[in-house]
């Protein structure tokens, strides 16, 4: 590590504030939350009307090996949260540095599935075209998460088309994407 370096981000770190999220604006909360780094996902399901919807997110990990589970968030205001959260199941397209405008297709105001060519799956699930990997999974649980929902789904299955080197990141309220090392 180069030594300026080093005295700068010391001097950033004697700069540092600290503070409770429930006695500060939320903006600032948000602010500290988007200095760590997320993948970009789109998350599809059919809701109760047979049409289909997706979501746009950040807020997705891994839960379990055996059995193989995973969880995203959904926002409790959103008008699609109840959709999701009481679908049979629902497949989490994980995008990769190119489909920013597929991304933004999901996010609230976006065209969503309008004019969009996809598939469906098995389940009747809809599957977008070419995400870097897709997990199908059947729902599994729902617990309340403060002004989210934390649903737990079982992967089913797993798609993965492309290389894995060139994800699409969310980082400080901005899409960015991440270079692949030289050998």
């Amino acid at each position: 590590m180069d030594p300026r370096n080093a005295s700068e981000r010391n001097s950033r770190l004697a700069e540092a504030i600290s503070f409770h999220p429930a006695t500060e604006e939320g903006r600032r909360f948000r602010e500290a939350l988007g200095r760590f780094a997320t993948g970009v996902t789109v998350i599809t399901a059919t809701a109760p009307d047979n049409r289909p919807i997706g979501m746009t997110v950040n807020s997705f990990t891994s839960v379990s090996l055996e059995p193989p589970l995973l969880l995203w968030c959904p926002a409790r205001s959103s008008s699609r949260h109840d959709a999701f959260a009481t679908a049979k199941g629902w497949a989490i397209h994980v995008l990769g540095a190119e489909q920013t405008d597929l991304s933004l297709r999901f996010t609230r105001g976006g065209a969503g599935f309008d004019g969009l060519a996809h598939e469906v799956s098995p389940e009747g699930v809809p599957l977008l075209p070419a995400a870097a990997a897709r997990f199908d999974c059947r729902a599994h649980a729902c617990h309340p998460g403060g002004d989210h929902s934390i649903l737990v789904g079982e992967v089913a299955r797993v798609t993965i088309a492309g290389p894995a080197d060139h994800p699409l990141v969310f980082v400080a309220g901005r899409f960015a994407s991440l270079a692949a090392e030289a050998d």
